[in-house]
């Protein structure tokens, strides 16, 4: 008679198990993450043999640890450089998430392409050797050195590592890769979290950089248990909108750096092209004299950029006013026309009102607000901006300019690209010496203040 399968619920968020389906995670508080899983009986307690010698250890004192500088490998682009801390860590797991087909594959085959001093194993378990062959021919420049294996299961992975003696190793992705010791399914909690373990397990033992490359699901967060990205050692996310050229490469967790920094990219026919400079890209030329046009200098992490805030205001035809934004808040946007209507007098409430952020970013900052105001009073009055100004500053509810953080930054980005004006919050000009810029400061402590310098 065979035994009767035992089942666990395991939640999908945080791996937390329970012998009964439950509705809210006691753990992690999280609702419907609970799924149902077979549960076999081993022999003895077993892990997946990584095929390395096993290092012993034993408790040390922590002033008897020596510390040490391993040099970081180059990866031969600014942007992933940069993103990591300064280069890829040997020993350390990287983790790669983002949408499908937004480039995750080709910025990881065209960065180990050109390393060609490097030995590099690039394990593939969802395309042919034929099909990595065709996308490597597609990218430019880069030598033939990276050694490709079309493999899913782990045991296999280990014993071709073993063979090879990769310095890195690329699996793409976590999610098709299963081992034996658990039954189920590639792509399933047990198997991602156990695969995961061994393969930190072996990345530590054999000091062998390892980047995964995995999928996101519907919310946006990396597929698979949240385990996964407490286990690894740095989680990159590569976002963009598909209909758009731009990538951004950010770091949400990284042991060996910090978290503010990002990457752009531009998709290109030939590959990802690292931008250096983003904000020539960002300004579209020839809109001197166009209205409902302001440039802001925003900073997302530690890297200021200069934007482009368009603003559409008509009347409303249907009656109804709409109001739409594309790479802003909305709500902050309704909140900003309110503190336009209450504070400065400008009657908006019967318009309709568009919002755009030109090339497709999503911009957070706080401190664009002041040219999403003047941006919108601009194509109001149908009175255009002066292209030579720039401007950044936190709009507060009593219609007050609030001092925002990296002012240097932004006023040495806009000063680059040869501005003119640079309008700024009062309270920045504290711990800023005006002498050290070329590029006129223009203080300003309530909205009306900037109007009057804009418009006259």
């Amino acid at each position: 008679m065979m035994a009767k399968e035992k089942t666990v619920y395991v939640c999908n968020n945080c791996g937390q198990e329970s012998p009964r389906w439950v509705g809210k995670c006691p753990s992690c508080g999280e609702w419907n993450t609970y799924v149902e899983q077979v549960v076999r009986k081993e022999s003895g307690p077993q892990r997946v043999a990584t095929g390395m010698d096993p290092v012993k250890s034993k408790p040390i004192a922590l002033d008897a640890i020596e510390t040490k500088d391993d040099p970081r490998i180059d990866m031969h682009d600014e942007e992933l450089n940069r993103v990591l801390g300064g280069g890829l860590v040997p020993g350390s797991l990287v983790l790669i998430g983002g949408e499908p087909g937004i480039g995750k594959s080709t910025l990881v085959l065209q960065t180990v392409m050109k390393m060609s001093e490097k030995r590099v194993l690039y394990v593939s378990g969802e395309e042919s050797a034929n099909q990595l062959k065709l996308r490597a021919n597609r990218l430019v420049g880069g030598g033939s050195g990276c050694l490709i294996l079309c493999e899913t299961s782990l045991e296999e992975i280990y014993t071709h590592i073993k063979n090879t003696k990769p310095e890195i190793v690329i699996i793409d992705s976590i999610q098709t890769i299963s081992t034996e010791i658990i039954d189920s399914s590639p792509g399933s909690l047990s198997q991602v979290r156990e695969c995961a373990v061994s393969i930190l397990k072996f990345a530590k033992e054999t000091h062998t950089a390892v980047i995964l490359i995995g999928h996101i699901n519907k919310e946006g967060t990396i597929a698979g248990p949240k385990v996964l990205e407490h286990i690894v050692d740095t989680v990159l996310q590569f976002e963009g909108d598909q209909h758009y050229m731009y990538r951004i490469l950010r770091s949400i967790k990284n042991r060996f750096g910090s978290t503010s920094e990002l990457g752009i990219y531009e998709m290109r026919q030939s590959g990802l092209r690292e931008v250096n400079n983003p904000s020539e890209l960002l300004l579209s030329e020839g809109h001197e004299e166009m209205s409902g046009v302001a440039i802001a200098s925003a900073v997302d992490g530690i890297r200021p950029f200069l934007i482009e805030t368009q603003a559409l205001v008509s009347s409303a035809v249907y009656g109804y006013p709409q109001h739409l934004a594309t790479g802003f808040d909305l709500r902050r946007m309704n909140m900003l026309l309110a503190v336009l209507e209450k504070r400065v007098g400008f009657k908006l409430a019967q318009k309709d009102v568009f919002l755009n952020i030109a090339g497709g970013l999503r911009v957070n900052d706080p401190a664009i607000d002041l040219s999403v105001v003047s941006a919108i009073l601009s194509s109001n009055m149908d009175a255009a901006i002066e292209r030579q100004v720039c401007m950044a500053g936190e709009v507060g509810l009593s219609g007050e300019i609030r001092p925002v953080n990296r002012i240097e930054q932004r006023i040495g980005e806009a000063e680059k690209l040869g501005f003119k004006h640079f309008v700024l919050p009062h309270n920045n000009m504290q711990n800023i010496s005006s002498d050290r810029y070329k590029i006129e400061l223009v203080p300003v402590k309530k909205v009306e203040e900037a109007f009057r310098f804009l418009f006259g």
